[in-house]
């Protein structure tokens, strides 16, 4: 699918159904730079879906695949895998919600059972798989419990030697990287940036994953900055401020974050720390 057709896509969101559905079609706008950029590194079919509506969020029993309660639960499962298994060269996306369902638990939480496509989106290859989503109810932040059938096929794609080349370099550069606005205002990123992209993904998935609820649905807006910090052990050091769009609220949440990655070992969040409220990047979004 061309960058038109995915544009249009967006539009069309924000046109069709009710006043409710405004949210849906300013979460699109608000992720449209990755999800273009991404369209167009790797000519993947739009995962975004023709029409998200508005719907009890404690609707029980067959859920409907294209309103909230659904794809707010399968969200969450892309960004479980992405702490599982992304890396520079291998990065999960939502392509589509097949059929869910959702049940309340012994007053303790609901259970989301799920049939989705999840995307690969760097090697451009798409698979089915079943998951299970548990929002626990109580006190205090609970943490959504992810259940999901491997993906096999997704897991098989080979990028070792990628990761491990780009280990080197990074390990071995007399410079430390820098880099910021990732994608920049025209959607454009610098080929060599790209890993480093995906990697600020990657770590971001573990805020979205810890903030993610019933009543939210998060998705990345930015990477603002991202910079390699020097370190005396093997893993890669980085410090990552990132834009999250979080679209039943609308706010723009600001993180900053670091982690290590290696090849072998995979990306580690060490710190997270919630910025102050940012006007600007709201006002900075709306208008984009």
């Amino acid at each position: 699918m061309g960058l038109k057709s995915i544009i249009f896509l967006i539009v069309l969101v924000g046109v069709r159904g009710s006043p409710t559905s405004k949210t849906a079609s300013a979460d699109m706008l608000a992720s449209s730079k990755i999800m273009l950029e991404t369209a167009k590194e790797t000519g993947e079919k739009s995962t975004l879906p023709v029409e998200v509506v508005e719907e009890d969020v404690m609707a029980t029993g067959e859920l409907n695949p294209n309103h909230y309660p659904a794809q707010r639960a399968a969200k969450v499962v892309q960004h479980y895998l992405n702490t599982r298994y992304g890396s520079p060269y291998r990065l999960f996306g939502l392509h589509q919600v097949h059929s869910g369902n959702a049940e309340d638990v012994s007053n303790s939480g609901r259970r989301y059972q799920l049939e989705i496509s999840v995307h690969e989106i760097i090697s451009n290859k798409t698979q089915k798989c079943s998951a299970e989503v548990f929002f626990p109810q109580g006190e205090g932040p609970l943490l959504a419990e992810v259940q999901a059938s491997p993906c096999d096929e997704l897991l098989h794609i080979d990028t070792k030697l990628q990761e491990e080349a780009l280990y080197q370099q990074y390990r071995n550069n007399q410079s430390l990287l820098s880099a910021q606005n990732l994608p920049d205002s025209y959607g454009h990123i610098e080929p060599d940036m790209k890993p480093f992209w995906h990697l600020a993904i990657v770590a971001s998935s573990f805020i979205m994953l810890k903030e993610s609820t019933e009543n939210t649905l998060y998705n990345l807006a930015q990477v603002a900055s991202i910079k390699q910090l020097a370190t005396e052990n093997e893993q890669l050091k980085f410090e990552c401020h990132v834009l999250l769009h979080e679209m039943v609220s609308q706010e723009i949440p600001q993180w900053k974050l670091q982690f290590t990655w290696s090849s072998a070992g995979g990306v580690n969040v060490l710190e997270k720390e919630q910025l102050p409220h940012c006007h600007s990047c709201e006002k900075a979004q709306n208008s984009s």
